[in-house]
């Protein structure tokens, strides 16, 4: 984990235009990238394609970053938004390209990681709850996946300590059927 008074001087800087330190920051932020969004994908090189996709947008974005919270939690939303987008194409390029599965290569599903299964029944009810109830789907993300305090989602997405707090309630309550389902 980078030290945190560093990257958010680092953020500020590289916000301001400062060259060296974006490059610094993308290189104190990378292992911690990779890992947050191997909590959305369970494939490593997806993470780490989603990882590069972060790091593109915190080079394009970070002059948007205006240091009224902070950078880790400015840094969640982006790497939320990439994993999500990468699941997006991966399943988008399934549909349009269904590879064939010859019997001697098809999954036993007794070897198959239950996390990566969970991480996709995840993805699949974050995309619904998205369609259905799209208020709901950050703070569920901030809160349980990204595991922000419930006072800096709260500031993340706007809204009072309480109307977070309802709004994450009804989430899990929207999402638990979907990933109890067989």
């Amino acid at each position: 984990m980078p030290d945190a008074a560093l990257t958010e001087d680092l953020a500020r800087r590289a916000a301001g235009g400062d060259q060296v330190a974006l490059n610094q920051l993308l290189s104190e932020v990378w292992p911690d990238v990779v890992r947050r969004c191997g909590r959305f994908l369970p494939c490593r090189e997806d993470a780490e394609e989603a990882a590069q996709d972060v790091l593109l947008q915190i080079s394009r974005k970070i002059s948007t970053f205006e240091g009224r919270s902070r950078f880790s939690t400015w840094l969640y939303t982006v790497v939320a938004n990439c994993s999500r987008q990468k699941y997006r194409d991966l399943k988008r390029r399934a549909a349009e390209q269904p590879a064939t599965i010859e019997p001697a290569e098809h999954v036993d599903p007794r070897t198959t990681s239950v996390i990566a299964g969970s991480r996709i029944d995840l993805l699949e009810a974050l995309d619904r709850l998205e369609r259905e109830h799209p208020q709901l789907v950050a703070p569920l993300v901030y809160r349980d996946i990204c595991q922000l305090d419930y006072a800096e989602v709260a500031e993340r997405v706007g809204i009072p300590l309480g109307t977070l707090k309802s709004r994450l309630h009804e989430a899990r309550k929207q999402v638990r059927p979907w990933l109890s389902a067989p």
